[in-house]
């Protein structure tokens, strides 16, 4: 039997997290805001923006934080919605 990892972050590739955020956010202006760093800020995109969290591990663990972050919501989210 193989061992599920409970990692939410497992296997999840840079480029789908950050997708993600960006949807979550309603694009980079709403993420620039929970995550100032200039490569969101400034003439953003998904291309330039993975090549900048690539290069820089603070910056990336930011992401990964908010991502997290951005999981437990939608779960609060999904069982508001459900107690409905």
């Amino acid at each position: 039997m193989e061992q599920q990892s409970k990692d939410p972050l497992h296997g999840k590739r840079l480029d789908a997290i950050l997708e993600e955020l960006v949807e979550y956010y309603k694009g980079f202006e709403g993420l620039g805001e929970q995550i100032n760093i200039k490569c969101f800020t400034d003439n953003p995109s998904i291309n330039s923006s993975l090549k900048f969290l690539r290069k820089t591990p603070w910056a990336r663990t930011k992401v990964e934080s908010l991502y997290l972050f951005m999981l437990r919501q939608k779960k609060r989210e999904e069982g508001r919605k459900n107690k409905e």
